[in-house]
């Protein structure tokens, strides 16, 4: 079974394009099906049922696990039953017809305009991790991209010039998205003033490098906005993707059209994006009864 699922991650890596971490994700939910399958004694992938998957599934929700884990763990096998039916691997597909957990749509945690100024704030532009830093979360909150995106980025996807940058999203897709004049000027000074500090091999291409002068990490940004957050005296527990979803809900509520933010998002079906307008509703209820005369 581990040469099957290790001929189906390269499948889903150079037919279909799948980002690193959807393989990383594929590869560790299935190998721990396979070590489901290897603890019954009568289990295998060429005989396991319909009955075997749901058995699987209650097993998941009997360790605690989350919906939205389950629904995942459904999906991967899900795709991978296809794939060893399609490549006659296996007669039968047992997850056929088998529905996915409804999931309860769970708002994202968003800042509000107020600490996320405080949180840009935070670093200190006297030194280069700083600048470093700055540009960084400037740069997440002007364009709305994913972490795995900003730390992915190269100085040649960066065009400060034409106010934009050119980024890989999830499946591969390329995106052009707009970057306001506070981003601009931070990028700018610190690829003047910090990045060739920290810098060690000329021949390195990452805009955004750790104290090794190595491409930074998802990890590694993540334990600097959590600093951040902590000096800024922000309570709730946020996240790189925190920005992300403050950047969508600020722009909603300043205005601008669901279709452009999905595109700025990157997100394939709009109905992703559509879960941001829970948020300014709210917002708009606020400002309604503040404002109307007769609210």
């Amino acid at each position: 079974m581990q040469a099957l699922i290790k001929e189906f991650i390269n499948y889903l890596d150079v037919e279909r394009g799948l980002a690193s971490n959807t393989l990383e994700s594929y590869g560790r939910d299935l190998r721990q099906y396979s070590e489901f399958l290897a603890g019954d004694a009568t289990g295998s992938l060429a005989t396991a049922s319909r009955a075997t998957i749901v058995t699987y599934l209650l097993h998941l929700q009997k360790q605690g696990k989350a919906t939205a884990t389950i629904a995942r763990r459904l999906a991967a096998l899900k795709a991978f039953y296809q794939f060893l039916v399609r490549e006659q691997y296996l007669d039968q597909d047992p997850t056929a017809n088998l529905e996915s957990p409804k999931l309860e749509k769970r708002l994202p945690s968003v800042l509000t305009v107020q600490e996320v100024e405080a949180l840009l704030r935070q670093p200190d532009p006297s030194v280069s991790v700083g600048l470093r830093d700055r540009a960084m979360l400037e740069l997440l909150y002007a364009t709305g991209i994913r972490v795995s995106e900003l730390v992915s980025l190269d100085i040649g996807d960066v065009n400060l010039e034409l106010s934009f940058l050119r980024c890989m999203g999830k499946g591969a897709k390329e995106r052009i998205v707009p970057m306001g004049s506070m981003a601009i000027r931070s990028v700018r000074e610190y690829l003047q003033n910090g990045r060739s500090r920290l810098v060690r091999l000329p021949e390195e291409t990452a805009l955004f490098v750790n104290h090794h002068g190595r491409r930074m990490t998802r990890q590694g940004f993540w334990k600097i906005v959590k600093k951040y957050a902590k000096d800024a005296n922000i309570r709730q527990d946020i996240t790189p993707h925190t920005l992300r979803h403050s950047f969508a809900t600020h722009l909603l509520e300043n205005g601008a059209d669901l279709r452009s933010v999905q595109e700025m998002l990157g997100h394939a079906d709009i109905s992703t994006t559509q879960i941001y307008t829970h948020l300014t509703r709210g917002r708009l209820k606020e400002v309604y009864a503040k404002a109307h005369p007769r609210a």
